[in-house]
């Protein structure tokens, strides 16, 4: 039995499903999240650091290794006040530690 499928880009993708194009504004609000407080991080951690989700006023961020996210701690005032100053309502930073697999 031959099937055939029609290719679809994941823009076409996420623009058919509303689940999908939830999930891709979800993406994209975070990762403008980040671009917005990255020059406010030390730069030879910013590889280390990846956007979280964000649900109501509490974002995450993901970060590779304890010591990066100790720092991360104590830039979390900084970080919420520029979130803040760009439009974005950022009661608590939450920060996750990424588990090594």
């Amino acid at each position: 039995m031959n099937r055939r499928y029609n290719a679809v880009t994941l823009l076409e993708a996420t623009e058919g499903s509303p689940t999908l194009a939830n999930l891709a504004a979800r993406a994209r609000d975070a990762g403008e999240r980040l671009a917005a407080v990255q020059d406010l991080i030390p730069a030879e951690m910013r590889p280390a650091i990846q956007p979280g989700p964000a649900e109501g006023d509490v974002w995450c961020m993901l970060v590779n290794g304890s010591a990066a996210a100790a720092k991360l701690r104590q830039l979390a005032p900084m970080l919420q006040a520029r979130l803040k100053s760009r439009g974005w309502e950022v009661a608590t930073i939450r920060i996750k530690v990424m588990s090594r697999r």
